[in-house]
């Protein structure tokens, strides 16, 4: 009979961890103030783009549909990947199949949100994974395939960027990039205008323990399977999810 109390306790306890994920934020990725996007490295292909095989910027996802089209490529995903400078040249690193494109901006003190420090960079490997981490520790390796840089960082291990407020009234579209806990990439772009603090907030309680900024007001996102198709807009890097047509 003393078996039976203890066979409750340790029923409580693992109740409690299937409860909790024992420790791991839930993850509800049904938002209706966002369009969400998963995208598991192992399992699908996503690729970082710029310009096409003429060395002409594709600027939108309509265009960047039409350049996988002629490979025999589909387009699955795709949000603009960071911001831009007047010509279309992304603000910042950019790495494409491993090559840096254009180098890390390490200025301090200038304007915008780019410089909002700390600002960060999300990068991809050759061994399928996908990092969040400041620009201050960032470093060039041969095992990068693509990477870009934007700012601000929205999650800094696990914490809200300091510089957001609560109730702030700068209200945007914005659109960014997170880490889950197993190592899943989780996207989302706002439907509506909303505050640096609620975006963070949002990739916080999902379990992000870092996030990137990658752009405001000229955000766009093209997800038909959500039934969300977004073709228009003028950017500099584009991030996209393909799969070979059949």
């Amino acid at each position: 009979m003393r078996k039976a109390p203890i066979l409750l306790f340790y029923l409580a306890i693992f109740y409690i961890c299937i409860s909790s994920s024992c420790g791991q934020a839930s993850h509800n990725f049904e938002d209706p103030r966002f369009v969400i996007h998963t995208v598991d490295l192992k399992q699908q292909t996503l690729k970082f783009y710029w310009k096409n095989d003429h060395g002409v910027s594709i600027k939108n996802h309509k265009n960047l549909k039409k350049h996988l089209d002629h490979k025999s490529q589909k387009l699955i995903f795709a949000t603009n990947g960071g911001m831009y400078l007047k010509d279309g040249t992304p603000q910042g690193l950019f790495i494409e199949n491993g090559i840096v494109k254009t180098p890390l901006d390490t200025l301090k003190k200038d304007y915008g949100n780019f410089y909002l420090e700390p600002n960060g960079v999300f990068y991809l490997t050759k061994d399928n994974k996908g990092v969040v981490c400041k620009t201050e520790t960032f470093k060039l390796s041969k095992t990068i395939t693509y990477a870009t840089q934007s700012g601000p960082m929205l999650v800094i291990d696990n914490k809200i960027h300091p510089v957001f407020k609560k109730g702030s009234k700068h209200l945007h579209i914005r659109n960014g990039i997170g880490v889950l806990p197993d190592g899943n990439l989780l996207f989302a772009m706002s439907k509506d205008l909303i505050s640096l603090y609620d975006f963070a907030e949002f990739f916080k309680n999902n379990g992000c323990k870092n996030a990137l900024y990658l752009d405001g007001f000229v955000s766009r996102t093209y997800l038909p399977s959500k039934n969300w198709k977004q073709l228009d807009g003028n950017f500099g890097v584009i991030i996209a999810e393909t799969k070979e047509m059949n």
